[in-house]
């Protein structure tokens, strides 16, 4: 490399610079899918999609998401597709579709082999557990599931709409890996945003989680909700570090209440100022590697000995809508309201409503809304952009070789416009490929965006949240 004395340190170490931070906090994607969906189009259609379903080999391995809306209480910060209801009837009726978009969907596929099932919202555990395994049943009577400590079955997990003895019903459902709603522990912070757990609740869940094998339990944590000062999150930050998670992931508030409507009903003057929301996002990062967290990306954290880091350390780490995953990137189906999937090089999404929902599967069709198809030009810069954001490096010939291009040439442009983060030691560019440093590690999501073809300056204003 040209500069050797920003060769980067060992794996996972990141350096601050509060001034290049701010220099660059604008917003940008998070790049779980490239194109993002802002690209998704109507013109998509449902024959689309069935083409797609239809085209999969047979010995193709596949992963599928649950989007379960519901939720028995609103949380202020939350820009999930959601349903907040009192209501457990109104579960049971979307249960019996769910299961009959499954059914819908295995008919249309030869490929049955599930490597990877993640359930999200919402909040999953809104449904009974009876209800659960009624879908999971079903999964298991309509495609092929290893027995194998490599198959990865996630769920999200409120703590508090789940009883502790749920937890051994989980498991025995197949279920070996969790992730948990925190965000703060201070009670201020909690009240101000309307979701009050506390620390007792969610240390028994992970203790009785751990109890019957679940080998990857991941805490959330949000910095810049109201009231949260330095202070106050390094109680909870102690608190989190007590619990020993696996993997810990800690996300930038975004506040667009023009965007979600409950955000409306948080007090912007309560909102940490932009030195006070970097102040913490410092503490948390120092305090994380001091403890022996590994940084992988984009706002998580894991153990050395966590699948993410392992993978992220032998090169083999992914990305897909649920984040960072250590399985290779399977055809990914999603079933649920509003459920995204990559099928075949192609985006798909489903219906936003309920009612919407249920009228297409009382018709027998597959509840399609929208997608895109990705060109020869988004392949390749998908794999630049991924490249990037799981290992902080490219290399040139790997793309080279795979799209049969001259990298140098196909991204002329591209590599001049890094000259600004090669100026402020962000970036390292030379023959062999491009290499992120420690330092620029925390702005990954601004030099993706140097690759990214569709981003203009309106959309990024109004659609993504800051990178910091």
């Amino acid at each position: 490399m040209a500069n050797q004395e920003i060769k980067l340190k060992p794996f996972g170490q990141l350096e601050w610079d509060e001034k290049l931070l701010k220099k660059y906090n604008i917003a940008g994607p998070r790049y779980t899918s490239y194109p993002t969906a802002l690209e998704f189009t109507e013109d998509y259609s449902l024959d689309d999609y069935l083409v797609c379903l239809n085209s999969l080999a047979e010995d193709k391995s596949l992963s599928l998401y649950i989007h379960v809306p519901f939720c028995q209480n609103i949380c202020y910060y939350c820009a999930c597709n959601k349903i907040i209801t009192k209501h457990k009837d109104k579960a049971e009726k979307y249960v019996q579709y769910l299961i009959k978009e499954i059914e819908l969907v295995s008919k249309e596929l030869s490929a049955k082999t599930l490597r990877q099932i993640h359930w999200g919202g919402g909040t999953p555990t809104y449904l009974s557990m009876s209800q659960m395994k009624r879908i999971m049943d079903v999964i298991y009577a309509n495609f092929d599931v290893p027995q194998e400590d490599s198959t990865e079955i996630s769920i999200e997990v409120d703590p508090r709409a789940l009883n502790i003895e749920d937890i051994k019903t989980l498991s025995e459902m197949g279920f070996n890996r969790m992730s948990m709603g925190v965000q703060d522990f201070d009670p201020k912070v909690q009240q101000s945003i309307n979701r009050i757990q506390s620390f007792e609740m969610t240390n028994e869940m992970v203790v009785e989680a751990r109890k019957y094998n679940f080998t990857s339990i991941n805490l959330d944590l949000i910095y810049g909700l109201p009231l949260q000062t330095q202070e106050t999150f390094k109680s909870t930050l102690e608190k989190v570090i007590t619990i020993s998670p696996d993997r810990i992931s800690v996300f930038n508030y975004a506040h667009l209440p023009h965007r979600f409507k409950p955000q409306r009903k948080i007090n912007s003057y309560e909102l940490p100022s932009p030195t006070e929301k970097l102040n913490i996002f410092e503490y948390i990062i120092k305090t994380l590697q001091g403890e022996g967290y590994l940084y992988i990306g984009m706002d998580h954290f894991a153990k050395p000995d966590d699948e993410l880091a392992i993978a992220q350390n032998n090169k083999c780490l992914h990305r897909n809508f649920q984040g960072y995953t250590t399985h290779e990137e399977y055809e990914l189906i999603g079933v649920g309201v509003s459920s995204i999937g990559s099928i075949n090089n192609q985006y798909h999404q489903n219906v936003r409503d309920v009612d919407s929902y249920y009228e297409a599967l009382d018709q027998n069709k597959i509840p399609s809304w929208r997608g895109v198809g990705m060109s020869y030009d988004d392949l390749v810069r998908k794999a630049v952009i991924f490249s990037l954001i799981c290992h902080f490096e490219v290399i040139k010939k790997d793309i080279e070789e795979k799209f049969d291009i001259n990298f140098d040439q196909y991204f002329k442009n591209e590599l001049e416009m890094l000259s600004v983060y090669i100026d402020d030691r962000l970036v390292e560019l030379d023959d062999e490929g491009i290499y992120v440093t420690n330092r620029g590690r925390l702005l990954i999501r601004n030099i993706c965006m140097t690759f990214d073809a569709y981003l203009n300056e309106l959309q990024v204003i109004n659609s993504f949240s800051k990178v910091i």
